[in-house]
């Protein structure tokens, strides 16, 4: 990804409103974030009413893919924002959406997802997942590789993270009758990438979406922590899954016949 300008959530960039500010709270928001806990965050540090910047968002006149049709889900970037105190939830808004664009970069993301055959929103798309299934920063790149590869293969992409984000929930206990829940976020119903990014990537993430490791992989599961097993064989992931359930006292996932896959 080279030529790809991103920052992480360390990173602080300048005040949000340029005049009237006497001083100024700080916004944190962390790599992964989905958009409703941003836009609560965005409400506690302008000492809003709650729901007061999630309503902001249809005038807040953000430079968006048309894609997104007025979603900021994976724009909203994460860093660490000073806020001034005259700053509003549409001022936020706007400057976390366009520092996103200013990081990402434009072409340099738009070439790094044509060789994927993607557009640069649906690259922000498969950075969120990456984002919220990798178990740490060194998986990522074998994480998009599975999207890519279950992609390429016909094959539902049958992940978790994108159904809990469909389910407005996070949890690691998921069943079968969860996989048969009408959403469109449901991706072991449906095929392809889901409609829209399920968090706000961050720059580990992004490059791995666009730089994602070679290897054949379809499948993969935590089986415990700092222990996620990576493979292309089924029987082979349907044992992982078996320990990942041990390890579990026996809650969460029953191996579906497709074959759960992470």
């Amino acid at each position: 990804m080279a030529g790809v300008v991103v920052a992480g959530a360390a990173v602080m960039v300048p005040l949000l409103t340029l005049r009237g500010t006497a001083g100024s709270a700080t916004l944190v928001i962390p790599e992964g974030w989905r958009a409703s806990q941003v836009y609560d965050a965005v409400d506690k540090v302008l000492a809003l009413p709650a729901g007061s910047t999630r309503q902001s968002v249809g005038g807040a006149d953000l430079k968006l893919p048309g894609e997104a049709a007025g979603n900021p889900e994976g724009y909203l970037f994460p860093a660490s924002y000073p806020v001034a105190r005259d700053a509003t939830p549409q001022s936020v808004l706007r400057f976390m959406v366009d520092t996103a664009n200013q990081r990402f970069g434009k072409a340099p993301l738009a070439a790094g997802a044509q060789r994927d055959t993607m557009n640069p929103y649906q690259a922000v798309t498969v950075a969120s997942i990456v984002q919220a299934e990798a178990a740490n920063k060194a998986d990522m790149g074998k994480v998009a590789r599975v999207v890519f590869n279950r992609l390429q293969h016909g094959m539902p992409l049958q992940m978790d993270a994108t159904l809990n984000y469909g389910l407005d929930r996070s949890t690691l206990d998921t069943t079968v009758d969860d996989t048969r829940s009408d959403s469109p976020y449901n991706s072991y119903q449906r095929m392809g990438l889901p409609p829209t990014p399920i968090d706000n990537p961050g720059e580990e993430a992004m490059r791995a979406a666009l730089n994602p490791t070679p290897g054949d992989w379809l499948y993969f599961v935590t089986v415990k922590p700092g222990d996620t097993r990576f493979t292309a064989d089924y029987t082979e992931h349907q044992r992982n899954v078996a320990e990942f359930n041990a390890a579990r006292g026996g809650r969460g996932r029953q191996p579906s016949p497709s074959g759960q896959q992470h």
